[in-house]
């Protein structure tokens, strides 16, 4: 390990970390705001849609920045 340079590891498993669940509960939130009924307005669902669309980059983001090098 070389002195003069600061570990990254940690941060790079918080990153994906964060990452992966990022991407599981905006998942979780596109399902439940398309194809199922269960109740919500379209306004409410467009709005989650919405927001598990931010995550779901978000996410994406976190995970291809976290190894060294090039992001993907």
């Amino acid at each position: 390990m070389d002195p003069l340079r600061p570990a990254t590891m940690a941060t790079d498993k918080r990153k994906v970390y964060a990452g992966a669940a990022l991407l599981v509960v905006s998942s979780v939130l596109i399902l439940v705001s398309g194809p199922f009924d269960i109740g919500l307005s379209s306004t409410i669902a467009g709005v989650l849609a919405a927001v598990a669309a931010l995550g779901l980059a978000a996410g994406s983001l976190l995970l291809g920045t976290s190894e060294e090098g090039r992001a993907v």
